[in-house]
């Protein structure tokens, strides 16, 4: 059977390293990254953020700590790779925890003698009532931000994160399957919902629990829903659940997924209770046209606008202005939306190991919204298809 399918230490080693050359290139003291997913990225340590400063701690010799309150200590000394892991008591308490992490980052060299300090932002952010000083102010050293770094290295994914991905399809494609099922007129999205949700993760246990680990503050298992996009609230992008009842003729626009190791996939579809009008079935198959438009249009080496743009291009020959509401869709991994976007405004090079959502949609109030989304990974000489759940109107059809 098989034993893992996590990130390896080797790789979060590599991650590191790769950190520590852009330390010396930008000549850095070291580095300082707040931000949850970038913590988990370079540590393996997956945390709920809450008003509490947590971080990742890297000097210029490459040596590595986190920081976190004392109720973090064991859950970061069991589940992340870094040995030291440094700690302040609570806050709010008498002593302010930027004061202990400035003391940290004093013994490891960081900011020494007013260096340079790479960062995400300068200090923990303002959240959930936090207040705290700034970090250059603390350190007495300006800090550089080291985010589109950080992001580019995110957004192109290893052999690892790809299995990991393909894995979160392979169990989302089954909660999206017990979706279709169990949706019937005079159900409700909740009931339709928590089943769906809880038979695919209970199914999903079985066959990998022991090496399974969600690492999302989110969901501990697959899920599947509709999240109000029901009806006429479908053409509504994003709406939330309200307890809906499932009515003849109604457009609904599905999502469904899996944190595998804190890894995302995205597959949503348009399904259409009957009777299906001409209208919906005009719309229907214009989306797919859509979809099948930006598809066809992602390779390597081109920018992700040149996606965005045929899309466009569709919109502008088939008279459907009136219905766009967003772009045709973003990079997904450790967070549900990464960058760069399949966007007019993004020029961003599509690379081999980039992970799309493709996603344009249609959205007319009085009929409901009509969106697919596939989890599509771009290749050395095209793209993979990760997600594969059927997209046509028959297949999707409830009657």
């Amino acid at each position: 059977m098989q034993t893992s399918i996590n990130i390896s230490q080797a790789e979060f080693q590599a991650r590191a390293d790769r950190l520590c050359e852009h330390v010396h290139a930008q000549d850095l003291s070291g580095v300082v990254l707040f931000d949850a997913h970038y913590v988990l990225y370079h540590s393996g340590f997956a945390f709920i953020p809450t008003e509490r400063p947590i971080a990742f701690a890297m000097n210029a010799q490459g040596d590595k700590a986190l920081f976190v309150p004392r109720l973090e200590v064991e859950h970061a000394q069991a589940n992340s790779l870094i040995d030291h892991v440094a700690h302040y008591l609570e806050y709010p308490t008498e002593t302010h925890p930027m004061t202990v992490l400035q003391q940290l980052l004093d013994e490891m060299g960081i900011g020494a003698n007013g260096k340079t300090i790479g960062v995400d932002t300068d200090g923990y952010p303002w959240m959930l009532g936090y207040r705290g000083p700034a970090l250059s102010e603390l350190m007495g050293a300006p800090g550089k931000s080291v985010i589109a770094f950080v992001e580019d290295c995110m957004a192109v994914k290893s052999e690892a994160e790809l299995a990991l991905i393909r894995e979160s399809v392979k169990w989302g494609n089954l909660a999206h399957t017990l979706l279709q099922r169990y949706t019937k007129v005079g159900a409700t999205e909740t009931e339709v919902s928590m089943r769906a949700t809880n038979e695919a993760t209970l199914a999903m246990l079985d066959a990998i629990g022991p090496i399974y680990r969600a690492q999302s503050g989110f969901s501990n298992g697959a899920h599947a829903g509709y999240r109000g996009q029901i009806g006429r609230n479908a053409a509504i992008p994003h709406a939330m659940a309200n307890n809906i009842t499932f009515e003849p003729g109604d457009v609904l626009v599905t999502g469904a997924g899996v944190p595998m190791w804190g890894y995302h996939s995205e597959l949503e579809r348009t399904m259409l209770i009957a009777p299906v009008t001409d209208d919906k079935k005009r719309m229907f198959d214009h989306m797919v046209a859509l979809q099948d438009t930006a598809m066809g249009a992602m390779k390597p080496g081109i920018p992700c606008s040149e996606v965005d743009n045929a899309v466009r291009a569709y919109y502008d020959e088939h008279d459907l202005w009136s219905y766009w509401k967003h772009h045709s869709g973003h990079t997904i991994g450790l967070r549900y939306h990464e960058g760069p976007y399949l966007d007019l405004g993004d020029h961003t090079i599509m690379q081999p190991g980039m992970v799309f959502t493709v996603e344009p949609g249609l959205y007319v109030p009085e009929l409901g919204g009509f969106r697919h989304s596939d989890t599509v990974a771009i290749t050395e000489d095209g793209t993979e298809q990760m997600t594969y759940y059927p997209r046509d109107m028959e297949s999707l059809t409830i009657r």
